[in-house]
């Protein structure tokens, strides 16, 4: 902090699934007031809690150790960073990242502005999504490739981005990751393995194959990659939607939707906003594959969930959407058959996301 702070009070303020969230009060040197934001990550291993306050306005810190910590501090500030080159103001600024030594563990942080935002309302459409639009159609990869310069993450769990020419290649490295990570979290399921491995060895290649085949191509959007409706707020001062946590990768920009078919959107699952984002930015071809890619591109955060929430109905569901996707296109003997019961995009059935203050 700058000589002179005085800190008035510390107190527990928001919920976060992943982070232990705090307002803190001041009283800078010049004896004007301060609110400030404070986000610490919490892990498995040991987390070290440091607040930082600059003179020059407000910040959130985010304080990191254990498996994963850096990628998801220095993931966030290059996201943002790009974010923010392409679309200013629809992430918070980042400010920079950095790891000390707290004698036991080596801890990592990431700053960044603070805005106080709302979360009550829904975004305009109108207004929103075409700030959707302007970053996925300039997030321009740097070279023409699928990934990211620096790893990031999706919640807590590391994304593998290397960079691919192939966009299957690159989603199946994604997929693999959370596969992985729900594996650890709740053991092994013979079926749910054999519907993962037939899903990476024959869906992806064909349904996101045909995204660069036959003359087709597509173009590495840059995506915000965890963009729900808890990730987002609305300025109080600007009365700007605020997109945070981005854990981003230059993508196909369709996956940025997966999110939004999950069981726990309860507005981005309007056809309204889907609806405007089209009319500026089209489906890929294969367009009449649009829902499936969607429906695959869903898996993700489901078995992301999954692997963060033990015993989570994530990831029935996520098998579900794999046996219909084997099905339609690599059916295979042995296979359960899909359930239509059992499809949210059917039901329509809707299931809060367990989010829980860390104590």
């Amino acid at each position: 902090m700058p000589p002179g702070t005085k800190i008035i009070s510390a107190e527990s303020f928001g919920i976060s699934t992943w982070t232990k969230t705090a307002k803190i009060s001041v009283i800078l040197q010049d004896r004007s007031r301060k609110r400030y934001f404070l986000k610490v990550k919490v892990y498995r291993f040991y987390v070290s809690t440091r607040s930082i306050v600059d003179s020059g306005g407000a910040a959130t810190l985010q304080c990191a150790t254990g498996q994963g910590a850096r990628a998801v501090v220095e993931g966030e500030f290059h996201s943002a960073s790009a974010i923010d080159a392409v679309v200013p103001g629809l992430v918070p600024k980042a400010a920079g990242w950095g790891s000390y030594d707290d004698g036991e563990k080596q801890v990592y942080f990431f700053l960044g502005d603070f805005h106080d935002m709302a979360f009550s309302a829904a975004p305009d459409p109108e207004s929103f999504i075409p700030r959707i639009a302007h970053l996925h159609r300039n997030g321009k990869s740097p070279n023409d490739m699928f990934g990211f310069p620096v790893p990031t993450a999706c919640g807590k769990m590391e994304r593998t981005v290397i960079w691919e020419q192939s966009w299957a290649k690159s989603f199946t490295h994604q997929l693999k990751d959370v596969i992985r990570y729900d594996n650890a979290t709740n053991g092994p399921w013979l079926e749910y393995d054999a519907a993962c491995q037939q899903l990476i060895d024959v869906v992806i290649p064909r349904l996101l194959g045909a995204l660069q085949s036959e003359g087709r191509e597509i173009t590495p959007a840059l995506i915000h990659g965890d963009l729900w409706e808890r990730n987002i707020g609305i300025d109080r001062e600007t009365g700007q939607t605020i997109l945070f946590d981005p854990g981003s990768t230059y993508a196909h920009n369709e996956m940025e939707f997966g999110t939004w078919r999950c069981s726990w959107a309860f507005y981005f699952n309007s056809p309204n906003y889907m609806r405007l984002y089209q009319h500026s930015i089209k489906p890929s071809e294969p367009a009449d594959e649009w829902n499936d890619r969607n429906r695959l591109y869903s898996i993700h955060p489901y078995l992301n969930d999954s692997a963060g929430h033990p015993g989570s109905f994530s990831r029935q569901i996520a098998y579900n959407d794999m046996l219909f996707l084997c099905e339609k296109y690599a059916p295979l003997d042995g296979l359960e058959r899909y359930d239509p019961e059992k499809d949210v995009s059917v039901t329509g059935a809707y299931v809060p996301f367990a989010m829980k203050q860390l104590e």
